[in-house]
């Protein structure tokens, strides 16, 4: 495990990067996402045990396997740009968009037809299809090579097109905005680049939804710390700057985790500003083997994480198996790969004499509550019991095929 102190973390009074994710802002998102049918909080779980077993006050984790239906959180960007598209398109007010408005027939008929394209390893495709599907639109879906079977087929199950590339990540996003380029469909894509900032930022605010409800749920109490994984960094840059602007005088202490055969942001902040990384990403970390860091996400990152960390698929692992298997009366949380890693990260950090430094500079010990992000469920069940039942990551790492440390 690796990982960078950010030392110029809120050294300046006057920050703007996060203003996007104002508490007025966030408030208007919560109230779409409301008018979304079958909408409900999903559970912020309180692992008592398992913080009494790492030295720490108190653990919550918020289980996004419950979002929708969809076993994932990433619907809530998705749902929340295109809806802010086609309020657009319409000259609608954002005061009391409705989701539901939008999906009716007089909407559909002043709209026409419209197709959303994207690229994704699954769960941001499934969500993108979903929200086209309810809106009467249709989806075109570009996944990189390795993408589960599985998740291309509950992207197809919403009616949408889809289909897996010989492509990584970064490039399937380049051969979608191609395809949106000569079709004239419309890109809903988490990342952004010089002229396409609009839809990304939609979609970092859609995702403070998860993060207002969590502060909700905790009755308003600051968490001390957030572990936050990161793929480009749109999740990670939305829940750091939620807090941040819930809580601009004293912020939690932020952490950021990747994996460290895709750990754009970890290599970002040694460098002071966005490096790539290029080739397979061969982690199984699906979610989050993202090589080309979101600037809008980077800037908040960098203004307000105080640490960033790069760690092995071992730990990723080691999150799943802790949470699907409770200390005592802890509920049992069923997190896919990309979901779990805070978790094996935090009990690393804490069991590891060695990482005393990490401990102390984090300022993590008895009196620590931290907030956890479980952001998908057994999104591929098959992989899932692979890793937890059969110890996948293990056998992977004999044959070569992932290079931990």
């Amino acid at each position: 495990m690796k990982w960078k102190v950010n030392e110029r973390a809120r050294q300046e009074n006057q920050k703007t990067s996060a203003e996007f994710l104002n508490q007025e802002v966030v408030k208007q998102v919560m109230q779409f996402h409301k008018s979304v049918d079958n909408y409900a909080p999903t559970p912020l779980w309180s692992l008592n045990n398992l913080a009494e077993h790492l030295g720490v006050e108190q653990i919550f984790v918020k289980d996004e396997s419950y979002r929708f239906g969809l076993n994932a959180f990433k619907v809530l960007g998705g749902s929340y740009a295109m809806g802010r598209y086609l309020a657009k398109c319409l000259e609608l007010p954002l005061e009391g968009l409705s989701f539901n408005y939008l999906k009716s027939a007089e909407i559909r008929s002043r709209l026409g037809d419209i197709t959303f394209t994207t690229a994704t390893d699954g769960n941001h495709g499934r969500g993108v299809a979903w929200a086209a599907q309810q809106l009467g639109q249709k989806a075109v879906v570009y996944m990189p090579a390795g993408s589960a079977q599985r998740r291309l087929e509950n992207i197809k199950a919403t009616g949408a097109e889809a289909y897996i590339t010989d492509l990584n990540y970064d490039d399937a996003v380049r051969f979608a905005l191609q395809k949106a380029q000569e079709l004239g469909w419309v890109m809903v894509q988490d990342t952004a680049w010089d002229g396409y900032e609009e839809i990304p930022t939609w979609i970092m605010q859609g995702y403070a939804t998860m993060a207002s409800e969590a502060l909700e749920q905790m009755k308003g109490e600051k968490p001390t710390h957030i572990f936050i994984q990161a793929g480009v960094g749109a999740l990670a840059g939305a829940m750091v700057g939620f807090f941040a602007s819930a809580f601009p005088d004293d912020p939690p202490i932020a952490v950021i985790v990747e994996p460290d055969k895709a750990d754009c942001l970890y290599r970002s902040a040694l460098e002071g500003k966005i490096k790539n990384v290029g080739g397979d990403m061969n982690t199984i970390m699906a979610g989050l083997a993202c090589g080309e860091p979101n600037p809008i996400g980077w800037n908040i990152l960098y203004d307000y994480a105080n640490a960033f960390i790069s760690c092995p698929d071992n730990l990723s692992a080691r999150g799943m198996r802790i949470l699907g298997n409770p200390l005592g009366t802890d509920p049992r949380i069923i997190s896919g790969e990309s979901g779990a890693i805070g978790i094996g990260v935090l009990s690393e950090i804490m069991q590891d004499t060695a990482l005393g430094k990490l401990r102390e500079s984090l300022k993590l010990n008895k009196d620590s509550k931290i907030l956890f992000f479980s952001t998908e469920g057994d999104t591929d069940p098959d992989k899932y019991r692979s890793i937890v039942w059969d110890g996948e990551f293990e056998s992977f790492k004999k044959e070569g095929k992932i290079n931990a440390q």
